[in-house]
């Protein structure tokens, strides 16, 4: 008679000789010594042989664990997958986007089982609506100092280096961008233990009212924002999918209105879609006076004489916003192009400017894995091995290398007829253009958006970051920058 499977996981095995009986209280096996041929102790003897006539079944809230037959019901009303109360900020499918056209993607079939001919019209598709497009980004590998003495420390691994370079460059990115300072809320999206806003907040050392906002719809263990007990910010966690989420109805936006800068690191392509959609329509849309009213005249008429004389006197500071502005700014690491949704993507309009539908997005977005996936050299297999056994660990926050795992959980193989460069650039086309339609999507929303190389692919395939800040912002900064080199020419020529 053997002892029932462990619901967790025990470390190691029972000792030759001990009992082989799993206490589920200590989290191992018991270790009293056993009689010659026997497996159990005299005191789980009887226990194991009444456990193993029990039977185990799948939760039906959730198959991926199993609960005790006669145990169902009492595991129902505590099992962590139970529907519970809908919190005030959630309303349903608020930025899910308009459903159309998701009927014909039902009928299609794998880009496996596409002919030559098909396969051909499709890229011949692509390459016409990519011309013109610059294939490769402006390079803006950066670092901050708030992580030198954790990218110097000898105790880290390869993989915790890797993540710590990227979450250096993406700080460094938001302080370029003057989006590093006190007086805003940052909301992570695709939190997972809530590293990058981990680092942010270390970086703004003791900065006045600052609130993180951690969106992520599954539990997570080993968080690190519960380490946080700073006196001037906040850490709040909302356990969501983006698509429900509304940011207008957190107290800490609703009351504060502070400016908001949403973040990410290794947003999987359609969360993308769902983050930009929450950020630059559901909740600037609360800041809208009237339909019409451009974005520069809506914040000067939102601000009170008195935050116009506060912001006059701190106008020396370079860490205060020049305006009031309901997104700051949006510093985004893409992710998994392949896992994009025709029914959430923000640049149907560029698509279907192009002649594009939500066919050629079907198998753009798929072949958009090509980039990623099957295209190393036979001497890289074992550190592509490796770098999957890391990845594993660390699934919530990093999607390197995982290009062939397709929204449906299967994989399309390659077609023969393309060599593998061919398949590269193919694969880097498709995240091209379906990029290219988020950033037409954040001008027309009145921002000045740009993407650009944020680490080196030796660190990551995934190594594009969407910026953007609100474009009379951004012109502001120009218009300066203009008036200091002229200024600057003035003053050499009376020299």
């Amino acid at each position: 008679m053997e002892a029932p499977a462990p619901t967790t996981p025990a470390i190691g095995f029972p000792t030759d000789g001990r009992c082989n009986y799993f206490v589920e209280k200590k989290k191992r096996f018991c270790r009293m010594v056993v009689a010659a041929g026997k497996r159990f102790c005299g005191e789980h003897a009887g226990s194991a042989e009444e456990e193993n006539a029990r039977k185990r079944i799948l939760c039906p809230l959730d198959p991926k664990h199993t609960v005790y037959e006669d145990q169902l019901a009492k595991h129902l009303k505590k099992c962590n997958s139970r529907e519970k109360p809908k919190p005030d900020f959630f309303i349903q499918d608020i930025n899910a986007g308009l459903k159309d056209e998701t009927e014909i993607l039902e009928q299609l079939v794998p880009l496996s089982s596409l002919s030559e001919e098909q396969l051909e019209t499709l890229i011949k598709k692509l390459r016409k609506a990519s011309e013109g497009l610059n294939s490769t980004h402006e390079d803006h590998i950066m670092s901050h100092p708030a992580l030198h003495d954790a990218l110097n420390d000898p105790r880290n691994g390869d993989c915790a280096v890797k993540h710590l370079k990227q979450q250096a460059s993406i700080l460094g990115n938001i302080e370029k961008l003057k989006l590093l300072g006190p007086r805003r809320c940052f909301v992570e999206f695709g939190a997972g233990k809530g590293k990058l806003s981990h680092w942010v907040d270390i970086a703004l050392k003791d900065a006045e009212n600052v609130h993180f906002i951690l969106v992520e719809k599954v539990t997570t263990r080993f968080k690190v924002d519960g380490k946080h007990r700073k006196k001037n910010s906040v850490f709040e966690r909302l356990q969501i999918d983006i698509q429900h989420l509304c940011l207008n109805r957190l107290p800490v936006l609703r009351e504060g209105r502070l400016p908001v800068v949403g973040i990410g690191k290794h947003l999987c392509g359609v969360a993308t879609d769902l983050a930009l959609r929450c950020l630059v329509e559901t909740y600037a849309a609360s800041f809208k006076e009237k339909d019409e009213e451009p974005l520069a005249k809506r914040v000067k008429n939102d601000k009170t004489e008195k935050e116009s004389n506060t912001l006059a006197k701190e106008g020396s500071e370079k860490d205060v916003p020049e305006t009031r502005t309901p997104v700051a700014g949006i510093v985004i690491a893409l992710c998994c192009h392949h896992r994009c949704d025709w029914r959430h993507y923000v640049g149907k309009e560029y698509f279907k400017a192009l002649g594009l539908g939500a066919v050629e997005f079907y198998y753009f977005q798929r072949m958009s894995s090509w980039a990623t996936c099957g295209m190393r050299t036979s001497l890289e297999a074992s550190d592509v091995t490796a770098e999957r056994k890391d990845a594993q660990k660390d699934e919530e926050e990093e999607h390197d290398d995982v290009g062939d795992r397709l929204t449906d959980g299967s994989t399309d193989s390659l077609p023969g007829t393309l060599t593998v460069e061919e398949k590269k650039k193919i694969g880097h086309l498709c995240k091209l253009l379906i990029d290219q339609g988020r950033l037409q999507y954040l001008q027309q929303k009145g921002f000045s958006p740009a993407l650009q190389y944020y680490t080196d692919p030796l660190v990551s395939l995934e190594n594009v970051l969407l910026t953007a800040v609100p474009a009379h912002l951004s012109s502001q900064e120009k218009n300066q920058s203009v008036k200091g080199n002229m200024n600057m020419m003035s003053s050499t020529s009376k020299k």
